[in-house]
């Protein structure tokens, strides 16, 4: 299969305008992170506007074979993981091949959306991806602040 010229030109131009961001490592057990993107985020705390959706481009190593991945995202609040739905947790459907093999490299990409009925508040985003034995393949979080 060839890829598309325009998609892999818009995945370059997405590619340009994401900076990796200075993250913590909050617990990668069966992978290591190698970057964080977060598209836009040009400073941190990344700002995150209400009704706008935000592109998230993770790569990591795989230090374990699993069939699958699943994604959690928390917001974190005076040290309380406030669960945030994302619309595709399977890692499988966000850019990795599964199964997942040891010792290879994934870029994982998906979306966070930030609803409009979202309070304007600072907060930590927290995003783990567990394997099939709910073992954390990557966790990190960053600061961020929902604003109007």
């Amino acid at each position: 299969m060839v890829p598309c010229p325009l998609a892999l030109l818009l995945a370059l131009a997405a590619t340009a305008l994401a900076e990796p961001l200075r993250f913590v490592d909050c617990g990668s057990i069966d992978g290591s992170i190698q970057e964080v993107n977060v598209s836009p985020c040009p400073t941190q705390p990344c700002l995150l506007h209400k009704g706008t959706s935000y592109s998230i481009n993770v790569t990591f190593a795989s230090k374990i074979q699993s069939q699958g991945s699943k994604a959690r995202v928390y917001g974190e609040m005076l040290h309380v993981d406030i669960p945030f739905p994302i619309p595709e947790p399977d890692g499988c459907k966000s850019g990795i091949q599964c199964p997942i093999q040891k010792g290879h490299s994934y870029s994982y990409l998906n979306k966070l959306p930030v609803k409009s009925e979202y309070p304007s508040i600072k907060l930590i985003v927290k995003w783990e991806l567990v394997d099939d034995q709910d073992q954390m393949l990557f966790c990190w979080k960053i600061p961020v602040q929902i604003t109007s």
